[in-house]
C-alpha cells in the first residue's frame, strides 16, 4: 500500500529528474558567485518538499510552481546578500573609528614578529597585542602553560637578535629578516 508520503517523494523525485538542469541554469544566470546556484537548488526542493501539498498536479503548472519557488529562494538569497553587505559596511566603518593604528615608526618590530615561526608569532600577538596573560593564551592556543612560556622566551630571543638589542640593553649585530626566515627552513 503506496501512502501519501510516498507519493509525494515520488512526485518530488520526478521533478527533481525533469526540472534540476533547467532550474540550476535558470539560477545559475542569476547568481554571483555561479557556485551559489547549485545551494539554490537545493533549497529550492526543500521548500517543494515541505509544501508538496501545494505542487499542482498538472506537469506543467507544476514546473511553473516550481520555477516561482527557485525564484522567490532567489530572492532571499539576494535580500540576505545584501543584508551580509550592509553589516559588513557597518563592522568596516566601526573598525575605522575604533582601530588604533601601530604608527610606522614601529614597521621594524611588526616586521620581526611576523617572521618568527607561526606558534611563536601568535603567543606573542596574543600577549601583547591583545592583553592575554601566557596562560590564557596558552588556553586559547590549547597547549600547556610550560611549552607556552618555553615559545614565548625563544620569540623573545629571536625578537631581541633580530631588533639589534641585546640581553641588558647591550647592542648586539642585527640580524636580517631573510637570515631569521632561512634558520627556520
Amino acid at each position: 500500500m503506496t501512502s501519501e508520503r510516498d507519493i509525494d517523494n515520488q512526485r518530488i523525485a520526478g521533478l527533481y529528474v525533469s526540472l534540476s538542469g533547467p532550474l540550476l541554469n535558470y539560477l545559475a544566470r542569476r547568481v554571483t558567485p555561479v557556485e551559489d546556484a547549485a545551494d539554490l537548488l537545493s533549497e529550492t526542493f526543500i521548500v517543494a518538499h515541505r509544501r508538496s501539498g501545494d505542487i499542482p498536479a498538472d506537469d506543467e503548472e507544476a514546473r511553473m510552481w516550481m520555477f516561482g519557488v527557485a525564484r522567490r529562494v532567489l530572492a532571499n538569497h539576494h535580500r540576505g546578500a545584501g543584508r551580509r553587505v550592509a553589516l559588513a559596511d557597518v563592522l568596516r566603518a566601526t573598525i575605522r573609528l575604533s582601530y588604533v593604528d601601530v604608527p610606522d615608526q614601529h614597521s621594524d618590530v611588526r616586521e620581526a614578529i611576523l617572521s618568527l615561526p607561526r606558534n611563536q608569532r601568535e603567543l606573542i600577538q596574543l600577549v601583547h597585542w591583545e592583553g592575554f596573560s601566557i596562560r590564557e593564551a596558552a588556553q586559547i592556543l590549547s597547549t600547556s602553560e610550560s611549552t607556552a612560556r618555553g615559545r614565548y622566551e625563544r620569540a623573545r630571543k629571536r625578537l631581541r637578535v633580530m631588533l639589534g638589542t641585546g640581553d641588558e640593553g647591550t647592542a648586539a649585530r642585527p640580524v636580517s629578516i631573510e637570515v631569521v626566515a632561512a634558520e627556520r627552513e
